[in-house]
């Protein structure tokens, strides 16, 4: 894993100016619906350019070798693990890392080009001057990407939690409504600004994925209501067995067990 980790970070490293483009593809694109405007953007301090040079290598190394890293960790879990757990934790795996990578890419094409908008508006209603830092807008950029990322991972956890029986599709049903209004202010932590259509872009794909984990927790419930009802069944068929005397159990066996 950290060889895996080293190799994308120096990658970066090697490539950083291709990096830094791709990474300013959202203010470029934004800006291109304002001629005229230019936003540079520059240092504030000596080593402000540095730390976001290894910020960019750290994070961004980190986020491409991830993946690999989950598969190193799945290959050293595995063995221990039973052909029940195993059925359940594969497939949370690859659902947990496609989760990650569409909210990383839901932040970055749609919630920073919609903050980058609002911030130039801002300073045009008020002529403020663009003096914006590296860092700060690195940050930013970091902020989104890797928080909604993470943010995307909750439904994951409520099926896990209908998965050990902690939660049940009953409760995540009622308690609905609580839980959009939880989504709207983790919104709110998230994006960089106050603004009502950041925090409703934001939340809108999570209130979706909250209904998709309850259909997908109500299918487990069924699954494991199907499973009990199979033992049920076989206890009822062993029971007038069960119920026998043992003289007669005897007899059914014939001479020779005797």
């Amino acid at each position: 894993s950290v060889i895996v980790f080293m190799v994308f970070a120096g990658a970066i490293g090697y490539y950083l100016k291709e990096f830094d483009q791709m990474l300013m593809w959202p203010m470029h694109t934004v800006a291109m619906h304002y001629p005229g405007l230019i936003i540079e953007l520059g240092t504030g301090s000596p080593m402000e350019g540095v730390n976001v040079i290894i910020q960019m290598c750290l994070l961004g190394g980190l986020m491409l070798a991830a993946p690999f890293i989950l598969f190193f960790v799945g290959q050293f879990v595995a063995p221990a693990l039973t052909k029940r757990e195993l059925k359940a934790v594969l497939p949370m795996c690859a659902s947990a890392f496609f989760l990650f990578i569409g909210g990383a890419a839901f932040g970055f094409f749609l919630l920073v080009p919609s903050a980058v908008k609002m911030m130039i508006g801002i300073n045009q209603e008020f002529n403020w001057a663009f003096r914006w830092s590296v860092e700060s807008y690195y940050t930013m950029v970091t902020r989104l990407v890797l928080g909604v990322g993470a943010t995307f991972q909750f439904p994951l956890i409520i099926v896990l939690l209908t998965w050990l029986g902690l939660v049940s599709t009953a409760f995540l049903r009622k308690y609905r409504r609580h839980a959009i209004v939880a989504i709207f202010v983790l919104a709110a932590i998230v994006t960089p600004s106050t603004e009502p259509l950041s925090q409703t872009l934001m939340a809108a794909p999570l209130i979706v994925l909250y209904e998709l984990a309850i259909l997908i927790s109500a299918r487990i419930e069924k699954r494991r209501e199907r499973s009990g009802g199979a033992v049920i069944v076989a206890l009822l068929a062993l029971l007038p067995q069960m119920q026998r005397p043992a003289a007669d159990i005897e007899r059914a066996r014939g001479p020779a067990s005797v």
